[in-house]
């Protein structure tokens, strides 16, 4: 609802669909994250706010990417591999570095939306000489409409988001377990579901499935805008170690992987032997988190 408004709202403006599909689509699809970290931030659950981040962005290759192609081959454009796909790494390098000494402060949330508003600009410029977005719109609402739409929305996406939090660590308490593990199965996996049902729905009616493009600058905007915009509301300081010394790899690598899977074993194409191999490394490291 909230996603669908907000471009109905950007297109009464005639804003260009590439634009659209560069920000509006970009941060209403990654708003489940954000309104996630930044309430587990003010609870005091920073290892939830950061842990949903990281476990989202392997969700989102792991998960949602690798059900997609097993099931329905994706055609790889050289814009993946040439602009999204090497601004999907720096971000998770730079990541890596701002969290290694334990904590993610003020300036470095400043940094953080700098390189967001840096990779935006990037990436539209990009986009511009290819082809533009392709942003199914089938209908534009009346701007009334899209916007009492967007305000109903935000306040599902607002208390959805509260509830879902309470309810992480209430079974975090009751089964003895971290609110890493938590964040980085239950949760992350809840804020990629719009993604996830997205993709299966059109591999179901045989349409375009969920782009590469569109999973690989979600990720982006977890990292830039999400830790970013959280860590501006309250400094994420780290309490589980494993965060920053296993799962954070475990990003990188899910996030690497991708770019031999492009070249082999099929060339500019992920099909079912790739996505069952994303899919193999995400059961096997969700496996090891509960054993």
């Amino acid at each position: 609802m909230l996603l669908k408004s907000a471009v109905s709202i950007s297109l009464q403006f005639d804003i260009p669909k590439v634009l659209i599909g560069m920000t509006v689509v970009s941060l209403a699809t990654s708003a489940p994250e954000l309104i996630v970290s930044i309430k587990s931030a003010l609870m005091g659950s920073a290892d939830l706010a950061i842990s949903n981040v990281v476990g989202s962005n392997i969700a989102n290759i792991g998960l949602v990417l690798g059900l997609t192609v097993f099931f329905s081959p994706i055609n790889i454009s050289k814009n993946i591999y040439k602009t999204h796909w090497p601004i999907m790494m720096f971000s998770a390098l730079f990541f890596l570095i701002i969290i290694l000494d334990g904590k993610i402060n003020v300036y470095e949330g400043g940094i953080l939306i700098i390189f967001l508003v840096t990779s935006i600009a990037f990436l539209i410029k990009t986009q511009e000489k290819s082809e533009e977005e392709d942003l199914k719109v089938n209908s534009i609402d009346t701007l009334s409409k899209s916007t009492i739409l967007f305000i109903v929305g935000g306040i599902c996406l607002y208390f959805g988001s509260e509830w879902f939090i309470a309810g992480a660590i209430d079974l975090a308490s009751y089964f003895g377990i971290s609110e890493r593990i938590i964040g980085i199965s239950v949760l992350s996996v809840g804020t990629s579901l719009p993604e996830l049902v997205t993709s299966l729905v059109a591999v179901i009616k045989k349409e375009k499935g969920i782009s590469l493009g569109n999973l690989l600058g979600s990720n982006i905007f977890n990292v830039f805008a999400v830790l970013g915009i959280t860590s501006l509301v309250a400094p994420l300081i780290v309490t589980d170690l494993n965060i920053i010394n296993f799962d954070i790899y475990v990003m990188l690598f899910f996030a690497a992987i991708i770019l031999p899977l492009i070249f082999f074993p099929n060339k500019f194409i992920l099909g079912r032997v790739a996505g069952l191999i994303i899919l193999s490394f995400y059961s096997i490291y969700i496996y090891n988190l509960f054993v």
